[in-house]
């Protein structure tokens, strides 16, 4: 392949594709320079006036998954050097970056991984006719049909296949059908938080961002939603360039390619994933220099918005005016034709899965505090507390448990509409309405925690506990259903502003664009920096429709449609020293009310010696439990000899090797996944010690020793298209930072 690659991307190619990519970068930097002051003023304008937002009853917590492990196990990979599939061990840090080791032996020796995926932009497809339909559209003049010879063989029925319109593909596949669920919720999960790569604490830099990718490609007339607006400000520009370089190369290549169809577009994945990379990488050094010069010239910026605020507001509002009184009948007769009648359509369509979802979301917060109570009352009271309570706080981050909310926003369709406003893809919809569920679940779950952490420090017994507990549950289910709402009508308004006003600015355009350059000279000079004529003009086109947007989204919710709360309920001070609580130390639920086992209430057994209780805790710190819990017998994978699996279409072979390591492994009794690491620092490796571990057993801290600090690997062409670690390395994953950079890599 890497041939292949060569040949077609030869030096005066390579020279073509970063030329092609710094002219259209330096086209894009300009908008972004020019909507940096834009953001930097309305943000620090923000900052002084306020939006007046009702407050929110649930509390938040600021890192909520800090040293965790989302999820971890066994799968095959499919290799495309050798076309042979291999296992993997597999880890889902608390950034999301897909980890693939060569096992877990090697992932417990602290080896460096084989490869760490960044899903940003990713389609994943259990599939191969879905794959197929995708690739088939990937080369002009190809189709592939039903049946037809994939680009390469599964050995089982239970593909996962990760496809990427430019970069490479992954190709896992599973035993089972349970399995292969179970990993397209946690892959999905993955994908779709990288999907939401651009930071929204970032106040300046991140709108300013995202409406100069819209300011670019609208003046390429291309207005509407667009799907591969996914990942950080580095993915996000490859994609843009690649869509206007790739149907160049698509074109120019496409008829050089020889050999058979899947061998021709086997060929495409890797011309175009090659081509891309060399994209990203030039991308990367371009925007890192704009954003350093931005940011250095910022404390000059805001130097002057402040001396200058009111001036500039003055004169915003003045441009406004004229801007208004201008194209404001046109707008207005625009909005009442070909907008307002189908505004109720798109907002009930939005309504229903939505509001479906978030019910969801209340009725896995209520059976899983539910459940932990009656255990509570039944296993021992406040001594099993700890371990059930560590378990709940994940519950957020748990992607089997949320899987059945997020699936609620899967049916949601435009049907008819979706055409009319230039909709691509109904995506960007589904991936923010679930987020914002995750968010939510999060915030009921933190706020039951603080309360009944509250509780628990009056000492209360065993009848007082499950008391306190249902008492506690329906204030958040209370304060749940209050922000659910609240969420759901920004939401619904933002998806509302988000699918007219493109279609709306499209219409306007003809009679409206071309005399906007008139409007310039109503700006001074010194606020050049500060307030733009596009940008203006979009504000008055929002506000024509914005009325009628927000009239439907207040009579649904006077009609009580799906649970909605008017506009005119709000808790003032429900709980008002409910935030003061939030200000403490993070809830450690394991240190605090642990059970040792020995059923004295956590504290160590008198026969136990002192340093043998230090030994033990050391080694649970080290310990790495998956918050998804194996509660049936999995797969059995994780031994130091690696199969090595030739590409086939029957399981036999597969089956017949995982006996094989069944019988060469020790055994252990039937229990879930425990994913650690000896704790013991002798460089022999011993077997860890046994602990408890019933179905569902808390999630653990990662171990100060696998703290992390990844740096991703150099690519080498140990696996084609993959970022793999050299031989000499030995740093360990880590995940003790947020930084989702430090650990994924851009592909």
């Amino acid at each position: 392949m890497g041939d292949v690659v060569s040949t077609h991307l030869d030096d005066a190619r390579r020279q073509h594709i970063a030329e092609k990519t710094e002219k259209i970068l330096r086209e894009f930097l300009q908008f972004y320079e020019d909507q940096y002051g834009v953001s930097l003023f309305n943000s620090m304008r923000h900052e002084i006036e306020g939006t007046g937002l009702p407050q929110a009853q649930l509390l938040w917590r600021k890192v909520p998954l800090d040293e965790r492990i989302i999820f971890s196990g066994n799968l095959f990979q499919y290799q495309e050097d050798n076309k042979k599939w291999r296992n993997r061990f597999s880890l889902v840090p608390h950034n999301y970056g897909l980890v693939l080791y060569e096992n877990k032996v090697a992932y417990e020796r602290q080896v460096p991984p084989r490869a760490v995926i960044n899903s940003a932009g990713y389609k994943v497809l259990t599939s191969l006719d879905q794959y197929l339909e995708l690739v088939g559209n990937s080369l002009p003049g190809t189709t592939s049909k039903s049946g037809s010879t994939p680009i390469f063989k599964c050995p089982t029925q239970f593909p996962l296949i990760l496809w990427h319109p430019y970069a490479r593909h992954y190709y896992f596949c599973m035993m089972t059908e349970a399995e292969q669920d179970k990993w397209q919720a946690v892959v999905q999960d993955c994908v779709r938080h990288c999907n939401n790569g651009i930071p929204e604490d970032s106040k300046v830099e991140g709108p300013a961002f995202t409406d100069a990718i819209r300011m670019y490609r609208q003046a390429k007339e291309l207005y509407g939603t667009w799907e591969m607006l996914c990942g950080n400000e580095v993915q996000i520009l490859s994609n843009l360039v690649m869509e206007e370089l790739g149907p160049e190369l698509k074109a120019e290549l496409a008829p050089r390619l020889r050999g058979k169809l899947q061998e021709r577009q086997r060929q495409w994945i890797q011309i175009s994933d090659s081509a891309y990379r060399m994209v990203y990488e030039r991308v990367k050094v371009l925007f890192e220099e704009t954003l350093s010069k931005l940011q250095r010239a910022r404390p000059a910026m805001e130097a002057t918005i402040r001396t200058d605020m009111d001036q500039i507001i003055t004169s915003k509002e003045h441009l406004a005016s004229k801007i208004r009184a201008f194209i404001l009948p046109k707008a207005e007769v625009c909005v009442r034709n070909h907008v307002q009648p189908y505004i109720p359509s798109i907002l009930e369509a939005l309504m229903v899965p939505t509001s479906q979802g978030f019910t969801e979301v209340r009725d896995v917060f209520f059976k899983e505090v539910t459940d932990m109570n009656l255990n509570v009352i039944n296993e021992g009271g406040i001594d099993k507390l700890g371990e059930y309570m560590e378990k709940l706080s994940q519950l957020a981050y748990h992607p089997l448990k949320m899987q059945g909310c997020y699936e609620k926003m899967e049916p949601l369709r435009l049907d008819g509409l979706q055409q009319r406003f230039d909709v691509s893809s109904t995506s960007v919809f589904k991936q923010r309405a679930q987020i914002l569920m995750r968010e939510q679940m999060d915030n009921a779950v933190y706020t039951f925690e603080t309360l009944l952490h509250q509780e628990l420090g009056k000492g209360p017994t065993r009848e007082e506990l499950c008391k306190s507990i249902q008492r506690i549950l329906e204030r958040v289910l209370k304060k749940y259903d209050y922000d659910s709402s609240t969420v759901r009508k920004r939401f619904f308004r933002e998806a509302l502003l988000q699918i007219t006003i493109p279609f709306l600015l499209k219409k306007l355009a003809p009679t409206c664009k071309s005399e906007l350059p008139r409007f310039q000279e109503l700006i001074f000079e010194d606020f050049a920096r500060f307030l733009l004529v596009e940008n203006t003009y979009e504000e008055v086109v929002l506000q024509t429709v914005m009325k009628d947007i927000l009239q439907a989204v207040k009579e649904a919710a006077v009609q009580r449609k799906h649970n909605l709360y008017r506009d005119s309920v709000v808790l003032h001070n429900s709980d008002p020293n409910l935030h003061l609580l939030a200000e403490g130390a993070p809830i450690d639920w394991g240190e605090e009310y642990s059970d040792s086992g020995d059923g004295s209430g956590g504290s160590p057994s008198p026969a136990a010696p002192e340093g043998g209780t230090l030994s033990e805790k050391r080694r649970r710190a080290k310990q790495v439990v998956s918050v998804v819990q194996d509660e049936e017998v999995g797969l059995p994978l994780e031994v130091g000899s690696e199969p090595s699996l030739a590409s086939s279409d029957s399981v036999t072979e597969i089956r017949g090797l995982l006996s094989q390591d069944l019988r060469a492994e020790s055994p252990l009794p039937a229990s879930p996944l425990l994913n650690g690491a000896p704790a013991q620092e002798s460089p022999q490796p011993e077997a860890v010690p046994e602990m408890p571990s019933p179905p569902g057993s808390p999630s653990q801290h990662l171990p100060p020793g696998k703290a992390v600090d990844l740096e991703p690997p150099n690519p080498t062409n140990q696996e084609t298209g993959e970022q793999v670690s050299s031989p000499g390395g030995r740093a360990p994953i880590h995940t003790t930072t947020e930084d989702s950079s430090g650990v994924q890599t851009e592909f």
